[in-house]
């Protein structure tokens, strides 16, 4: 495969917890959103190209603000995730506002992606280190069944804002993902991390624990999995949560595991992930950002050279 990898941004959600569009706000000292600070280490890590997964809604605004940093550095593609973006035979059902999820998302890039790609969040931070082994390992050429993720450490990944939810990973001996169990409410406590079934009884899970931060490495023939198995997600969904049922990258990633169709590669990073889930995340994010900058791991205004 000739093309070279590309970078594809997840930038289409809500974000309502938040209270307004995470994809756009400024968090650097310079306004700098999360994004920016991806696309910067992006850029350091060999990437040449992107895809901004968006809502039209947001398009323009987010190009004047977010794409036009990249645009004379970058090859950038701009792709609408709308709710009757669907397969042939699929509609959407009344009242319905909400995005089909993460892999619906990526289904959206089906003709922009040509290459390797990586996956990941607008809304969240990752860090060099884990842009960096994820280009090296699209940019070896892995075989259409080859994945990888970025796996970060769970202690290193919890907010003190509030509960977070996190894609618990079993790895074994060899470096591979076997499996990934969704933990929906994860807290920090003085004893170490703790989770909830029930919003009542708490189980401790080790500060070491590998956990997704929803930062992949697929090949094209991704689309093809999403497609053939969108049809179940969406009978599920209407049964079930016709309103708000979303089709998740790492559930299928599990499933096609579990059927042993692909192979997936854990890029263990030591870097400190943080993203904004409520409101009262922003000023950790702040800091966070500033005192990266302050060690000179990121310039003072990322896009002023």
């Amino acid at each position: 495969m000739s093309h070279k990898p590309i970078l594809v941004v997840m930038a289409a959600g809500i974000g309502s917890r938040f209270g307004g569009l995470k994809q756009m706000a400024p968090f650097g000292l310079h306004g700098e959103s999360l994004i920016d600070y991806s696309l910067y280490d992006a850029l350091r890590a060999g990437f040449e190209r992107v895809a901004f997964i968006v809502n039209k809604k947001i398009k323009d605004d987010f190009r004047d603000i977010v794409g036009k940093n990249v645009e004379n550095r970058m090859e950038v593609h701009y792709v609408m995730q709308e709710l009757d973006k669907l397969p042939k035979g699929f509609t959407v059902p009344p009242e319905r506002v909400k995005p089909w999820g993460t892999a619906h998302a990526i289904l959206c890039a089906k003709d922009v992606v040509d290459a390797p790609f990586c996956a990941l969040n607008g809304d969240d931070f990752y860090g060099l280190d884990a842009m960096q082994q994820i280009f090296n390992f699209l940019n070896a050429k892995p075989q259409e069944n080859q994945y990888a993720m970025a796996g970060f450490e769970l202690q290193n990944t919890l907010s003190d804002a509030g509960y977070v939810s996190r894609g618990e990973c079993k790895v074994n001996d060899k470096g591979y993902l076997d499996s990934i169990v969704e933990r929906l409410h994860i807290i920090p406590t003085i004893d170490g991390p703790m989770y909830t079934l029930d919003n009542e009884h708490y189980t401790r899970i080790p500060g070491d624990t590998t956990v997704s931060m929803n930062m992949w490495a697929f090949t094209p023939g991704l689309m093809d999995h999403i497609e053939q198995r969108f049809e179940t997600f969406y009978k599920d969904a209407m049964a079930n949560n016709p309103l708000k049922g979303e089709f998740y990258l790492p559930n299928l990633v599990g499933d096609l595991l579990k059927e042993d169709k692909v192979s997936v590669k854990v890029l263990r990073s030591k870097d400190r992930w943080f993203g904004v889930t409520n409101a009262s995340d922003r000023p950790l994010v702040e800091k966070a950002l500033k005192d990266l900058t302050d060690e000179g791991t990121y310039p003072e205004g990322l896009w002023l050279k």
